[in-house]
């Protein structure tokens, strides 16, 4: 489909000119493919052009098909041009576009995603504090990112997820105190008092025994300003590189940490790397870089000594124009430590992306613009909306969150009943299995399956959703097309050779309609995931993979495999490569692919 888009475009062009266009790269920004089948497989609207060459859209659409009909369709893959309603309509040849991309599909699956030359990237996500479980509204960083590292991977690229582990602020300082000065009988004590003392719902887990600790530290704080006091000298001191407090921290916080990244395995995400805030502080890079920035024509000094850029003529207003990089006793803060991070990030990759929230925005573009000064490269940020309670924001330490290991149980559990009551032949082993399947995958899905810049208001009836746009169906499909290659093989068919010779013999005539709207939806799977990449919205992706997957159940109703007993090779080679994609972007999802439902 790029191929001949890129034909049809260099035609145009030409047309276009002739026709007193004075800007035909700006019309043909508008080529694509329509929405509506009677437009073609790519069109061109002629609306914009109306005013300067003083015809209608239907006159302008119908001389610029007149213009290249001949030269486009005389050329392998554009089998007719034609206009209507404003538009200009190029459709593609199925026959020619079936043996361009069946072969290279099934011969070689591992790369149906590249589209660009790879690159190497550092894409680094999640990096919550470790101050308890993962609760829903921070679920949505870690399957947004993992979808991007997933996203990359599938196109190519050498990707790498990193953790960046806030291992000396206050959320930690916090829990380290609890620890060393708390007990279980007093924490129940205090949370009792705030009507919060629930028993942990996975006792197993260190993150939820710990953060009930957090939690009672945090209400006593409010009233005890000894607590405040004594958490200040440990942020302090870990600011300071104090190697018994740094190790104390971690103590604190490893536990928890661990706990975090057993939930995010379970849903598919990993990371290969973790780095530690305090690093920076040890190393000295961070002391290199207040010095630095000490120069910079932007830098004022408070009246106690702090120091700052002042960022008015930078283009941030209102309050915060002037960005704090150190204290008056001469310690960093954490966003002159993410600076020396930045920098150390790009001697790992050719290119960076942070996952953020949008909360984050200003202290991004303040880091960006001290980034620059510093003559280092600003990171590609994805922002994204927060995930909320219907009653307001989350937060770990008011204790008003939904867990996701809550979330996770609950979504297996009525996953695996709602599969049970369709199944009657599975055992209990195969029935767990394909209903954690089902559960984890409806999560993900129904977080990935927003724009990143939308707000989700987390609602247990869509976050475990079963409709038609949703996971289940998605994997249903990928299911179905195993199902087939099952049966065919436990007839005694050689599935591998059937689709190899019908790849060979090249015979793509006669398909049905939707046999060939199936073909034209393969041959946008690569471009589908770059456009969703190029734009950073995974939503784009999961939106083509439904329609790929209602796609093959319109093609797998319509034209059937096998026929009392002989096989349709052609339809076999079809679902084959079809299996494969849906694969592939379930794998680009983190979508569990499973072969039996």
């Amino acid at each position: 489909m790029r191929q001949l888009s890129e034909v049809i475009r260099g035609t145009v062009w030409d047309a276009l000119t002739e026709m007193g266009d004075e800007n035909p790269d700006g019309t043909l920004a508008n080529l694509t493919a329509p929405p509506h089948a009677n437009q073609g497989d790519l069109a061109l609207p002629c609306f914009a052009l109306a005013k300067a060459m003083k015809k209608s859209p239907q006159d302008i659409a119908a001389d610029l098909a007149q213009r290249v009909a001949t030269v486009l369709t005389s050329i392998d893959g554009c089998s007719e041009v034609g206009s209507d309603g404003g538009f200009c309509n190029f459709y593609v040849d199925v026959e020619w576009l079936a043996t361009q991309i069946m072969a290279d599909t099934l011969n070689h699956p591992e790369s149906v995603g590249y589209f660009r030359p790879p690159s190497s990237l550092l894409i680094e996500h999640t990096s919550a504090n470790p101050n308890g479980p993962f609760h829903v509204g921070r679920s949505r960083n870690a399957i947004l990112g993992d979808t991007f590292v997933r996203m990359h991977r599938l196109a190519g690229d050498d990707v790498r997820a990193e953790y960046y582990v806030d291992d000396m602020g206050k959320q930690v300082g916090i829990l380290a105190w609890a620890l060393a000065n708390l007990n279980d009988e007093k924490v129940s004590e205090i949370l009792a008092a705030e009507d919060m003392d629930e028993a942990p719902s996975h006792p197993y887990k260190e993150d939820h025994q710990r953060v009930r600790y957090y939690q009672a530290a945090n209400l006593l704080k409010a009233v005890d300003p000894e607590v405040e006091l004594g958490v200040t000298k440990l942020v302090q001191a870990s600011e300071e590189a104090d190697a018994e407090v740094l190790a104390i921290f971690e103590s604190a916080y490893q536990p928890v940490l661990d706990g975090m990244l057993e939930t995010l395995d379970r849903l598919g995400i990993g990371f290969d790397s973790f780095t530690k805030e305090s690093r920076f502080i040890v190393d000295g890079s961070v002391e290199v870089i207040m010095d630095t920035l000490g120069k910079s024509e932007l830098h004022g000094t408070a009246e106690n000594g702090a120091h700052y850029l002042e960022l008015e003529n930078r283009g941030v207003q209102g309050k915060s124009t002037k960005f704090f990089y150190q204290r008056g006793d001469g310690s960093s803060l954490y966003a002159t430590r993410d600076i020396a991070y930045h920098q150390w990030k790009w001697t790992e990759a050719q290119r960076l992306m942070n996952i953020l929230g949008e909360d984050h925005r200003l202290q991004s573009k303040q880091v960006g613009i001290a980034l620059d000064e510093l003559d280092i490269r600003n990171p590609e940020v994805v922002f994204y909306a927060f995930t909320k309670l219907p009653d307001g924001k989350m937060s770990t330490r008011r204790g008003n969150v939904v867990y996701m290991d809550d979330l996770l149980d609950e979504a297996c559990a009525r996953a695996t009943a709602i599969v049970e009551e369709m199944r009657d032949d599975l055992s209990a082993e195969e029935l767990a299995a394909i209903g954690e399947a089902v559960g984890l995958s409806a999560v993900r899905y129904n977080i990935i399956r927003v724009s990143p810049e939308k707000g989700i208001n987390f609602r247990w009836e869509d976050a475990l959703s079963f409709d038609s746009d949703s996971a289940p169906f998605i994997m249903y499909s990928h299911a179905r097309a195993c199902s087939i290659s099952r049966k065919i093989t436990a007839q005694g068919h050689d599935v591998e050779s059937l689709v190899a010779n019908e790849v060979a013999s090249g015979n793509w005539a006669n398909l049905s309609d939707s046999a060939s709207t199936l073909v034209k939806r393969i041959a946008t799977f690569s471009e589908a995931l770059d456009s969703s990449i190029i734009s950073q919205r995974p939503n784009l992706f999961c939106s083509y993979l439904l329609s790929l997957a209602t796609e093959y159940n319109r093609f797998y109703r319509d034209n059937h495999v096998l026929v009392e007993g002989e096989v349709n090779s052609q339809n076999l080679l079809l679902s084959e490569v079809a299996r494969i994609l849906l694969s592939a972007g379930c794998s680009g999802m983190g979508i569990i692919a499973i072969e039996s439902m």
